[in-house]
């Protein structure tokens, strides 16, 4: 019988290695796990800053015959149905993870300033790889557009924006609408017209696919999300890395740019790289970092802790932005002179 189960145990383990080196999905999944607790924590953990008199309506179907395909819209009760400008948020969690719903709270916060506000939902790699999540982002604007009214949304009036993965995902949008042969590269034609997007909000994103200075336990998990999300183990070797990289494509028909990252966090580089080649090309930039030496050191994601002096500066810089560039239609809780910066 000890012989019976040791030879089992063997088999289980090298069943187990063999699963883990040719298959992405038992390290994704084991990161999803991980990462989602993470997620939901610090959704949670904004709920003690969401003001009172945002509306709420979940899981709005923006494609047919697609469960992932649904998204989530924040309004403030308070500006009745005027239609008001949009941010069209798309969630991080490295491709492989994450949920509109962990961004929920803080887009209630900032629909309160007087917009409305989307999360978008898309499948998660491995099962959905590249290009998939940025068509889905298509479809869902398409769909925005063409309900605007029910929505109340001004569609001459959107932001883009997204923290990590989805950061990517929203800068790549960002570079379809803005550029005709781009979009024609990529296969995905732009789902609204160049003047309509108005502004785009990056944080912590990855930007940069040629840019991977990871080694250890982080480099491993960029393998995982590379091999989930891309499909190969040698991103070298891919061709549609030049178009994957948004610090390749970026181009003077930019929107403005909100840019940010915390010190410690290992995708700096990568927003520091797009700041600096987007004010190359002439394309307004906000950019927010930090001092190397900031203590406590800022890891990955730092603008979703509102109760962290970084975090609140990063709302209040975002309202800045926001206020400068795509004012909201019409004053809330009796506000007339726009989003408050928070300085």
């Amino acid at each position: 019988m000890w012989k019976a189960v040791a030879v089992a145990a063997v088999v289980l383990l090298a069943a187990s290695v063999v699963a883990w080196s040719v298959s992405p999905w038992p390290s994704a999944l084991l990161y999803r796990h991980l990462m989602d607790r993470g997620g939901v924590a610090l959704n949670a953990g904004l709920s003690r800053h969401v003001p009172p008199g945002v509306t709420a309506e979940t899981d709005i179907p923006y494609a047919p015959v697609d469960p992932d395909a649904r998204l989530d819209v924040y309004r403030p009760a308070a500006a009745g149905g005027a239609p008001l400008p949009a941010i069209v948020w798309t969630h991080g969690g490295a491709f492989i993870s994450g949920d509109k719903s962990q961004v929920a709270n803080y887009l209630r916060i900032l629909a309160h300033e007087g917009y409305v506000t989307v999360g978008v939902g898309y499948t998660l790699a491995p099962r959905a790889g590249y290009p998939g999540p940025v068509r889905q982002l298509a479809t869902a604007l398409a769909y925005l557009r063409t309900n605007a009214r029910r929505h109340g949304i001004d569609p001459a009036r959107i932001v883009l924006a997204g923290d990590s993965a989805g950061a990517q995902i929203a800068a790549q949008m960002t570079a379809i609408i803005a550029s005709g042969d781009y979009a024609a590269r990529v296969g995905i034609a732009a789902p609204i017209p160049r003047e309509s997007l108005r502004a785009a909000i990056l944080h912590c994103g990855f930007h940069d696919p040629h840019d991977i200075r990871a080694g250890g336990s982080f480099g491993g998990f960029l393998d995982t999300v590379v091999w989930s999300y891309l499909g190969v183990r040698d991103l070298a070797s891919d061709p549609r890395t030049a178009d994957f990289s948004i610090v390749r494509n970026v181009s003077r028909e930019f929107p403005p740019l909100f840019v940010s990252a915390g010190n410690a966090d290992p995708l700096l580089p990568h927003s520091r790289t797009l700041v600096e080649r987007a004010r190359a090309q002439g394309v307004t930039v906000d950019a927010l970092f930090f001092p190397g030496d900031h203590a406590p050191p800022l890891s990955h994601e730092y603008q979703f802790d509102l109760d962290g002096a970084a975090g609140r500066e990063a709302l209040a810089r975002t309202r800045a932005f926001l206020a400068r560039h795509v004012p909201p239609a019409a004053a809330v809780d009796g506000r007339s002179d726009g989003p408050s910066t928070g300085r």
